[in-house]
């Protein structure tokens, strides 16, 4: 992933104007790093199958990290989690302020799709990796779980609709980032399938972020943690231990589901995977 480190720091968003921190706001929560999980399973993907593709799959994965950072900053305003560390650094309403951070969080959403709609590819290719992100980022996909997941606080739902919440909030960008792999590939039936699968994958990531949360401090995690009392998470609703046994039946289904991917495929993603899968077993 470093080479996509190069890319995104070489393509950070600039805007010069008379505004003292517009421009720097708008680049601190990328250039604060983190686990790049997303961009780096598409690149994963179209590493599996054709190499030559890599240097234009960069620009969807830098639009999926832009997307998803704009997630971040919006997750973190008071009116939200009301949280005051990100990535191991304040975060943007803290650093500069509240309406800084709303801001920023709409610059990078729509410059996400800038960055796509400029990117190297087909009209076509562009028009449906542009189509995957919207959908699975927007009214009906994490925005829509966001929605339910701050209606919802201090009201506990069954398991069956925190599931339906999180695969909204957490997993369909997962699932897309895959999905978006394929396309650029020209592999689009084996994208129906990486979508199935990341669905899993973004609801196991999100049990174990939920048992992050009460077992990690602010410092481990880079983030604050223990707060999520008032929310339908996995672990307020099943208890730590009921949310392990679920986290470790769901990673021992994706492992078999990755066992049965074709060699390339899987000896790309497993590398990546596999520590987010065993992470709690």
């Amino acid at each position: 992933m470093q080479n996509f480190e190069i890319f995104l720091l070489n393509n950070l968003p600039i805007s010069k104007s008379i505004h003292p921190t517009y421009e720097k706001a708008l680049q601190a929560m990328l250039e604060a790093g983190g686990k790049r999980f997303r961009p780096a399973l598409l690149l994963g993907v179209v590493k599996s199958y054709n190499t030559l593709m890599l240097d234009a799959a960069m620009h969807a994965a830098y639009a999926i990290e832009l997307l998803h950072t704009y997630s971040l900053i919006h997750d973190d305003l008071p009116a939200m989690d009301d949280s005051d560390l990100r990535r191991g650094n304040p975060t943007l309403h803290v650093r500069f302020d509240e309406v800084t951070a709303i801001l920023v969080g709409d610059a990078l959403n729509t410059f996400s799709f800038e960055v796509l709609s400029k990117a190297p590819f087909s009209d076509y290719i562009r028009v449906k990796l542009i189509q995957e992100l919207a959908v699975n980022g927007g009214l009906n996909g994490m925005v829509l779980g966001q929605a339910i997941d701050c209606h919802f606080e201090n009201k506990p739902l069954s398991i069956e609709d925190v599931k339906i919440l999180h695969t909204n909030k957490t997993a369909k960008l997962i699932a897309a980032s895959l999905k978006m792999g394929a396309i650029i590939i020209g592999k689009e039936d084996l994208g129906e399938k990486l979508y199935d699968f990341g669905i899993k994958l973004g609801l196991l990531f999100q049990i174990q972020d939920d048992i992050l949360d009460v077992t990690q401090s602010s410092q481990e995690a880079g983030k604050t943690t223990n707060n999520d009392e008032a929310k339908n998470s996995f672990v307020t609703l099943l208890g730590l231990e009921k949310a392990r046994d679920e986290a470790n039946a769901l990673a021992d289904n994706l492992l078999q589901e990755l066992n049965s991917f074709d060699d390339n495929l899987k000896n790309e993603l497993s590398p990546l995977l596999i520590q987010y899968i065993n992470r709690h077993k």
